[in-house]
């Protein structure tokens, strides 16, 4: 198999571990374990608690003591080892203990994956902005295939969706170790500050303006991201308590209706050089934000009978929401950076969005919720809650469109296959 095949392979794995159980987490919880509303929402800030360091701590790994794609095998067998605990687990204190520590070797694996792909494209004399989106498209192609997988042999409310994850995982890590080799670059330094030394320099891209506005903004589009995974399914589900939508296909089906994201991001992706080499980062990353507004808003306003294409469509958007930020923003780091910190600064990236953005998204979002938008019997109020986040999203468009300044440069786009 050639390296873009191999990559392809990895990247499937990749987030097909992650898609056997993050949209589907919530039926466990509340219909296997029948565990509270009130302790889910900290289930969902453990993806966040770990990318707050350990996307960082691993880029420093990578970049100056092991090889990428060894740590990279080295983390995915421990997160499989500990996703087959998560079924024996039996109250929800412990499972967030052991989801956490599960989180935490899963979660820098994202940013690890970039690097490896960005590194040995590169070694081949590839063109990284024409070649990564196809490669990448193949996430979400396993992301995909792993919630239909689950959905359709009736595993969305059983344990077995952990079990699924973790196989896949321990697999992906023996397969790891046969990627193409991305070696430190802590060999080849040798008049270097302590700093220097253990990938803490990484950190000086927020003494720059840009860079520091960057991450800020990617930390509050982090959040916008928890908000879809953290409450998209469990919002399908909840037409059930509508008599006249209780028996809907969206009711049945609602994981497969959510697949519909993941498909779209699958179209999206491979826009991504189009629209970078025609728009520019910056807009690239506007038009993201502006998709997130619709995203919500159509939610917002959606039903599974009359109002069925607004979440047909919600679920289309979703597709440019999601990839025009994540893609098109580890693709500036690339642009942005030195190569001796390049794996520290994907992990900022990753630090950034699903860290502090999944945290804030995840209390914030969960508090709110609680206090103005469920009643006295538990019936949350869907229609305000997705305006809510409709307008968070566009306050957030307004602010980066006037405050980041980045000026379009093709060859700037182009620089990045060399």
């Amino acid at each position: 198999m050639g390296i873009k095949g191999r990559l392809t392979a990895m990247n499937f794995l990749q987030f097909f571990v992650w898609g056997s159980w993050l949209i589907t987490i919530g039926n466990y919880w509340f219909n296997t374990k029948e565990w509270s509303g009130s302790e889910f929402g900290i289930i969902f800030s453990t993806m966040g608690i770990a990318s707050l360091f350990m996307p960082a701590i691993a880029g420093i790994i990578a970049d100056r003591f092991l090889n990428a794609e060894k740590l990279y095998g080295i983390l995915h067998l421990l997160s499989g080892i500990t996703l087959f605990f998560l079924p024996q687990v039996n109250d929800p204190s412990t499972f967030f203990w052991v989801m956490l520590v599960s989180m935490c070797f899963y979660m820098p694996t994202i940013a690890l994956a970039n690097s490896i792909a960005y590194t040995a494209l590169k070694s081949n004399r590839y063109d990284v902005v024409k070649d990564f989106p196809p490669i990448r498209v193949f996430g979400t192609i396993g992301f995909i295939v792993a919630m239909w997988v689950v959905n359709l042999t009736g595993n969305k409310s059983s344990e077995n969706q952990f079990y699924i994850a973790a196989a896949v995982s321990m697999f992906l890590g023996v397969y790891s170790f046969s990627l193409p080799k991305c070696p430190s670059f802590g060999a080849k330094k040798i008049d270097t500050t302590l700093a220097q030394r253990f990938g803490l320099d990484a950190f000086k891209l927020f003494k720059d303006k840009k860079m520091a506005l960057f991450f800020v903004f990617s930390m509050f589009l982090g959040a916008a991201l928890q908000l879809t995974n953290a409450y998209g399914d469990v919002f399908l589900g909840d037409f059930k308590l509508i008599p006249e939508y209780a028996n809907s296909f969206v009711v049945k089906y609602s994981t497969i209706i959510m697949s519909i994201s993941q498909i779209s991001e699958t179209l999206f992706i491979l826009a991504i050089p189009f629209f970078l080499k025609r728009f520019g980062i910056k807009k690239v990353m506007l038009i993201s934000m502006v998709a997130w507004v619709l995203r919500f808003g159509l939610f917002a306003y959606g039903d599974p009978v009359d109002g069925l294409w607004m979440i047909i469509l919600s679920c289309i958007v979703y597709g440019m929401a999601f990839d025009f930020f994540n893609i098109s923003g580890s693709l500036f780091v690339e642009t942005s950076t030195d190569p001796s910190i390049r794996s520290s600064a994907q992990g900022l990236f990753m630090m950034m969005t699903n860290g502090f953005g999944a945290i804030f998204g995840s209390l914030v979002s969960g508090y709110l919720i609680k206090v103005f938008y469920t009643s006295a019997e538990n019936v949350k109020d869907w229609h305000s809650i997705w305006l809510l986040f409709a307008i968070y999203s566009a306050i957030i468009a307004i602010f980066f469109a006037i405050l980041f300044k980045h000026k379009h440069n093709p060859k700037e786009i182009e620089n990045i296959q060399h």
